[in-house]
């Protein structure tokens, strides 16, 4: 599946459903890919950031110009990087989107680094990427601190991953959708209704999507219509931090890499920082999701919708998925990590119980619905961090046994897109990248010696 997904340069998700370069995919699939070819691994996450943006950003979606402009929506036409992303810097040689994805990419870099270290040294691999990360999570940390509190916000439910989720239904009631009548979507000729978001969620993207182009995907001018700060895209984005802190170690200074980022295109200014300063960054990022983001009541973390009224807007009570993913940091209190655990087995996740597998929302909640995209299917790069962290805490019987249900779920299900949590049926696409990948992973890494966790014992 990850040969036939191969275009010559990267990995699509899906050769239908999904056609070109995807941020977070191309992430999780070089974790997975670089078991077999840490070669095309790497080469994965270099051409994926080979269009970044002058400002940092790393698009959501790289577009493969020799697919026809009606196979995807929202299509190069729509985003108009070249022209409106211009300011920003968008890259004149490739058209992306102008929106984000979360920032998984210096995990995934590290990871293919040890996965073969004399050929990521002799091909520079660390070396040439590391401006570019460190460029990229400058770009969250400042441009989009929209709350002024350290984390970074979403302006889009596409950049956090989790399109439908229930936990954006009140933020995006304040958007008027976009006319039906102006576009077509695309995701429907492979797609069924059913297990996909609803035209007025679609509407309603269209136009935060399109009000972000308008303004030149200028980050200056406040948020917009829809900010939030997201738990999984903040951790993931600590996370890396930490991965880019162990790269950092690995390369030290080089004094050459100032005049790498310049013929890049990538402002250096600021760049250059100890592994020390990042571990620290990642430590005070991981107390301020805590502070931000916590819901001790609930026994997990909460998404803050930053344009509801309030200084700080507020806390959406809605119980996602995402709320669990804090389980990869290394730094969180005990007592929360517990909690968490705690969470995923009750009864609004059902890990232990119900569920195969850990569903993308609440079991419980009146938004429930077990086909319908995040609303409610279990995705498996949520259940793979889910198992990492289990296994970074020290819970290893129930990281092996939501290994054993990822694997079979995959098998079962023709590798698919999404499951019902409750009997793994398959949703969306089928021989899917990062499905193929993460369980390729789970089967070649599966960490039962040892702490395991993302990053192994090294980090902390």
């Amino acid at each position: 599946m990850l040969w036939a997904n191969w275009t010559g340069a990267s990995t699509v998700p899906s050769r239908e459903l999904y056609p070109h370069q995807w941020s977070w995919d191309s992430a999780f699939i070089a974790i997975g890919l670089r078991h077999l070819s840490p070669l095309r691994a790497q080469l994965e996450l270099e051409t994926l950031l080979r269009a970044q943006w002058g400002d940092g950003r790393v698009p959501h979606i790289v577009f493969n110009d020799a697919v026809p402009l009606d196979a995807y929506f929202p299509s190069p036409d729509f985003w108009r990087s070249t022209t409106a992303g211009r300011a920003a810097g968008a890259p004149a040689a490739v058209q992306t989107s102008g929106i984000v994805q979360p920032p998984a990419h210096a995990l995934a870099a590290w990871l293919v680094h040890r996965a073969d270290p004399g050929l990521s040294r002799a091909r520079s691999f660390l070396a040439r990427l590391r401006p570019r990360l460190a460029a990229w999570h400058r770009y969250l940390l400042c441009a989009r601190d929209a709350g002024g509190a350290g984390l970074a916000a979403v302006v889009h439910p596409w950049e956090q991953g989790m399109d439908n989720s229930p936990c954006w239904d009140a933020p995006l009631s304040r958007v008027e959708p976009a006319d039906p009548a102006a576009y077509r979507r695309a995701d429907l000729d492979h797609g069924a209704p059913e297990d996909r978001p609803t035209d007025l969620d679609y509407g309603r993207y269209v136009r935060l999507a399109e009000a972000y182009r308008d303004r030149r995907y200028a980050d200056d001018e406040g948020p917009g219509a829809f900010a939030v700060e997201d738990p999984a895209f903040n951790a993931l984005l600590i996370v890396s931090e930490y991965a880019l802190a162990l790269i950092e170690r690995e390369l030290a200074a080089d004094e050459s890499e100032s005049a790498d980022m310049a013929a890049d295109g990538i402002e250096s200014d600021g760049l250059a920082e100890s592994a020390d300063e990042r571990r620290g960054r990642a430590d005070a990022l991981t107390k301020t999701l805590v502070d931000r983001l916590w819901d001790p009541r609930r026994g997990l973390f909460l998404c803050r919708d930053l344009c509801a009224p309030g200084r700080d807007g507020e806390l959406v009570p809605e119980r996602g998925v995402t709320g669990l993913i804090p389980l990869v940091l290394p730094g969180l209190d005990r007592d929360i990590t517990a909690t968490l655990v705690r969470t995923a087995c009750g009864p609004h996740f059902g890990l232990e119980g119900p569920a195969r597998l850990v569903p993308s929302y609440d079991l419980t909640g009146p938004a429930f619905d077990p086909r319908r995209y995040w609303r409610g299917p279990a995705w498996f790069n949520t259940n793979w961090l889910l198992e990492k962290g289990l296994r970074l805490h020290g819970d290893h019987p129930r990281a092996d046994g939501l290994r054993d249900a990822l694997l079979d779920a995959a098998v079962t299900s023709g590798f698919a897109e999404y499951v019902d949590p409750y009997t793994a049926r398959g949703s969306g696409a089928r021989g899917f990248g990062w499905t193929a990948a993460l369980a390729l992973d789970l089967l070649l890494d599966d960490g039962r010696s040892g702490r395991g966790g993302l990053l192994g014992e090294e980090v902390w």
